[in-house]
């Protein structure tokens, strides 16, 4: 990447920059290869935040059947953490994991689990998991909440073998009109559910996918405690990342864990041939990219600040303006062997392509994902009928009781004075994107336009062809679209 005039003295965040166009060869979108650069080979260069609020199984599941990984938090006690690896490990592959109903669910509590996907629709199916029927949430228009599906599902469906191709999928609902097809394996038991749009995905998206061909999860262990422990009984759980994650990454409480951490992934690499990577963070300097790496870390989260619940930078000063952030760690990364994940600050697709441009391996995202179906809180509506879930950074007070529970009470109170997040946040759901896959795809078409007008067919090329000039911030909301007149 180089500036189109000389680089400013100051730093820069994303909203600061613009990139130019360059001559360019690459005839289509498609053309454009975006696997990761962070040495995990993602055919998505996105990763989920390790935030309660954003990122859980169906998350997980979610985006890595369109080629991201997601980073379940560190809060989360270690026995339900290998229940949720196995159950996205479990996951079907292509088609999508429903919410499946008995026929004795009421109409109730139906309504209730629906939003919890994003396709809007439940599978009910039989003592042998066959499928019966579909509900949706017009089919509980009208009806008393304590009957029972059965007794309004639709019954009309889409049946299709669990090897059935995308394409296939996709005319056979053409054919029928129907919204969904259903997945069934060699018995007629319940495999997933497909839609139309699901089926073009599967033709634009490869899964990110294991040595045994299941999807791929990451998991969040701090720095204090049993991280050696913790380390070990994930990886038995075939946790595909480890992310050691602080907010201060650049301090010998890091260094220490790592120094335990590392033994044990390379233990367990010369057992299973699996080599997990170790992700560390949080930095925003050469220096503490280069100590992190020197100490075992594979990849290095970049970011002090710059997400959106954050505190740190209005209480402390401490920080760094996210765009110079990346661009001099994703160097020094280089230099020592490793690579970098941008981790915060990303809220449009211009600032992820700006990112990769920069130098990042993968870019990191959180709130901007928390308002969508497949985030972990529960859809909560306000008084004017907008639909949101509530979101809070990791370090504030909420997820300090939460990741302090086993401590005494005087030592609970004494830690919740240090907060550095906000504790509860609005992230209303778009209605045109209301899922992550919805954003995924916004993202995807946005960074691969972005490599198309720098003239790149791969990530590496898009950060050394790369061109980069400084704005002013009317030159940034010049560049903002305008929903409706001026006039």
């Amino acid at each position: 990447m180089r500036f189109l005039n000389q680089q400013p003295a100051y730093d820069l965040t994303y909203s600061d920059v613009f990139m130019a166009p360059n001559r360019s060869s690459v005839r289509s979108r498609h053309d454009v290869d975006l696997t990761s650069r962070d040495g995990l080979g993602l055919s998505l260069p996105l990763t989920v935040a390790n935030m309660t609020a954003v990122s859980g199984r169906r998350m997980a599941e979610t985006v890595a059947r369109r080629g991201g990984i997601a980073v379940l938090p560190q809060d989360i006690p270690v026995e339900f953490v290998v229940k949720a690896i196995g159950r996205v490990k479990s996951s079907p592959v292509t088609f999508e994991t429903p919410v499946v109903l008995a026929p004795t669910t009421t109409v109730g509590e139906a309504l209730a689990l629906i939003p919890k996907r994003a396709h809007g629709t439940a599978v009910v199916v039989d003592e042998a998991r066959r499928p019966i029927g579909l509900f949706a949430p017009a089919d509980g228009v009208g009806v008393d909440r304590f009957v029972q599906v059965r007794d309004v599902m639709t019954t009309d469906l889409t049946l299709v073998g669990a090897a059935t191709e995308p394409q296939e999928v996709f005319d056979a609902l053409a054919s029928t009109r129907h919204r969904l097809a259903i997945g069934v394996d060699a018995d007629g038991a319940l495999v997933g559910v497909m839609s139309q749009r699901g089926a073009v995905r599967c033709g634009i998206y490869a899964p990110a996918l294991d040595e045994r061909g299941r999807l791929r999860i990451g998991v969040a262990l701090g720095i204090s405690g049993d991280a050696e422990g913790r380390a070990r009984a994930l990886l038995d759980a075939h946790a595909d990342v480890l992310v050691m994650d602080t907010a201060h990454g650049h301090q010998e409480r890091m260094m220490d864990a790592l120094a335990l951490v590392r033994p044990v992934r390379d233990a367990y690499a010369d057992t299973t041939g699996v080599r997990v990577p170790i992700v560390a963070g949080n930095v925003v300097t050469a220096q503490g990219t280069a100590d992190l790496i020197d100490a075992g870390a594979d990849v290095v989260k970049v970011g002090v600040g710059p997400g959106a619940m954050c505190t740190t930078r209005m209480q402390t000063g401490v920080g760094r303006p996210q765009f110079s952030a990346v661009i001099e760690c994703a160097q020094a990364a280089a230099e020592a062997g490793g690579a970098i994940w941008a981790d915060g600050g990303v809220r449009h697709p211009r600032d992820v392509a700006l990112a990769l441009a920069a130098g990042a391996g993968s870019v990191m995202v959180g709130s901007w994902f928390a308002g969508t179906n497949e985030s972990t809180g529960e859809v909560l509506t306000d008084a004017d009928g907008r639909q949101y879930k509530e979101s809070f950074g990791m370090a504030s007070a909420r997820a300090v009781r939460s990741r302090t529970r086993a401590r005494s009470a005087y030592e609970r109170a004494r830690a919740s004075l240090f907060e550095e997040g906000i504790s509860s946040s609005r992230m209303y759901l778009d209605p045109a994107r209301p899922g992550v896959e919805d954003l995924l795809d916004w993202i995807t078409s946005g960074v691969r336009s972005s490599c198309t007008y720098a003239g790149a067919r791969s990530l590496a090329e898009f950060q050394e062809k790369a061109v980069v000039g400084v704005q002013s911030p009317s030159g940034y909301e010049e560049g903002r679209p305008i929903p409706v007149s001026w006039g």
